[in-house]
């Protein structure tokens, strides 16, 4: 490095476990288990009830189930070691898994709107006992699968993929359940698909924010928490400090926020305290008060930015 530049790092990287996502490694396998199970259960039980609603939300645990697969396989190569090539590892398959989480969940939302649609222009005779049965089956298994993913969908927008799904799941087994006690009651058929219509309807909102976040990490926009004009404020705020410029904040995958930024600062100050305890303060800066621990610092003097390449800036 040439004068008065220094990098600072802090690899704290993933938790010890590897990614956000990781923890939950084994509840996701019992609640992808589950699923099977249930959607193989609504299939029998919406063939044998002619339910719309109950062959709809079996369609939607098989994309699920899909869906918990493929965030299963994601935290397999999220966890991978970084190489010379890929120097995050694959962290960001978490994110791709959400994504196609999202299309299949978008997919799965308009083929049920569609076939309320079809229902409704051909009425069926729905058996509501039976559809009330295996609808309660469903919801208990659900509601199981639920349990266990609540906390880590916080941490993790893997897991919160899968999470929203079983959530969809849960609230359309309720959805059929009601349908179907109203078909027992008054032997209005018109309820299922308008059961099987809400639950569509339901998919799309949740559906759309998690793929509104996960764009946010694809186009690597600044985390949440990170207010960008607050960290250049923070760190200008350090003894020595004049100026910050290339700052970028952007997210890896879901707990693994990152930053980096050139800091101008005062030759005299340098030579005084040293580049150490600099270093030291603007990480203890960016850890402390926004929760980014993976930072890196290029120290510069007044007037170097004037020297990089345009493609710096």
């Amino acid at each position: 490095m040439g004068a008065g530049h220094d990098h600072g790092h802090t690899h704290t990287g993933p938790p010890p476990t590897g990614t956000a996502a990781a923890a939950y490694r084994g509840r996701l396998r019992v609640a992808l288990v589950i699923t099977l199970g249930v959607m193989v259960m609504e299939i029998v039980g919406g063939l044998l009830a002619d339910s719309l609603a109950l062959i709809a939300d079996a369609a939607h645990m098989a994309t699920d189930a899909l869906g918990l697969g493929m965030a299963l396989l994601a935290i397999h190569f999220a966890n991978r070691p970084a190489g010379p090539n890929r120097t995050f590892g694959f962290a960001r398959a978490e994110i791709l898994a959400a994504l196609a989480n999202c299309l299949l969940l978008l997919g799965v939302g308009g083929y049920l709107v569609f076939e309320a649609v079809e229902r409704f222009i051909t009425p069926a005779d729905t058996r509501g006992g039976l559809a009330l049965a295996f609808a309660a089956v469903g919801l208990v298994a659900n509601m199981v699968s639920l349990s266990l993913l609540v906390r880590g969908q916080r941490d993790s927008l893997n897991v919160r993929g899968a999470y929203l799904e079983v959530l969809a799941d849960t609230l359309g087994s309720v959805t059929v359940l009601v349908a179907a006690g109203v078909i027992m009651a008054t032997g209005w058929q018109a309820a299922d698909p308008i059961a099987s219509l809400l639950i569509g309807l339901m998919i799309v909102p949740r559906t759309v924010k998690l793929l509104r976040e996960t764009l946010d990490v694809l186009l690597e926009s600044a985390p949440k928490g990170v207010d960008v004009a607050e960290v250049r404020a923070h760190i200008t705020a350090l003894p020595g400090v004049l100026d910050v410029h290339d700052l970028h904040a952007w997210t890896i995958t879901s707990g693994m926020p990152v930053l980096s930024a050139h800091v101008v600062v005062h030759q005299e100050v340098l030579d005084s305290i040293g580049h150490e305890k600099l270093l030291h303060d603007l990480q203890g800066c960016l850890g402390d008060h926004f929760d980014v621990e993976h930072c890196t610092f290029q120290l510069e003097p007044s007037g170097h930015a004037a020297h990089e390449a345009k493609l710096c800036h």
